[in-house]
């Protein structure tokens, strides 16, 4: 009784052929239109799909290239820039001590003229008061002379002998007192 029911029961749920063929038939037909209509469609969005996604990729690749680019090109700018500084810091550097020594060497000039200038002017007025104590120096040594002769000297020439003998024993002991004043300084 179990086969019987067995089979009976497996029976129920296995189609009859002709429902399997029709079953089938319509099954062809809709994969044949499902294959020639839909599948071409399909077939172009995901194409389509395809080619923008790669599309998308080249171009972020691109966009990478050029972002390499100008990123290399920014710091070659960037290494240029430091260089040429550091060429103007020297340059600068260089000039400043130009500067510096050229106005050093001016100073030193200025200084040594007015120097010299100073030295003339002493030497100057040196001879003016030479003059003057050679005239005041005759004059005392006339007016002296005339006491311890108790006469004037009537002659301007012996006057003048008189005083140009005076002044040159004056000068021989005065210079030899000056280099020795000299010497101790």
């Amino acid at each position: 009784m179990i086969s019987a029911e067995g089979s009976s029961s497996i029976s129920l749920f296995v189609p009859e052929t002709y429902d399997m063929f029709w079953s089938l038939v319509v099954l062809v037909v809709l994969a044949v239109f499902f294959f020639v209509f839909f599948m071409p469609r399909f077939q172009k969005i995901f194409d389509e799909r395809a080619r923008r996604i790669e599309g998308n990729m080249e171009k972020a690749e691109k966009a990478s290239q050029e972002a390499e680019a100008a990123k290399q090109k920014y710091e070659d700018q960037l290494k240029n820039a430091r260089v040429e500084a550091s060429k103007i810091r020297d340059n600068a550097r260089a000039e400043a001590t130009n500067i510096i020594a050229d106005a050093r060497s001016r100073a030193e000039s200025e200084a040594k003229q007015i120097s010299d200038k100073a030295q003339k002017s002493i030497e100057s007025q040196q001879r003016q008061a030479l003059v003057a104590l050679k005239g005041e120096v005759g004059s005392l040594a006339t007016a002296l002379a005339g006491k311890i002769l108790d006469t004037q000297l009537q002659s301007s020439a012996v006057q003048d002998s008189m005083i140009d003998s005076m002044i040159s024993n004056m000068e021989g002991t005065g210079s030899a007192e000056g280099l020795k004043s000299q010497e101790s300084r």
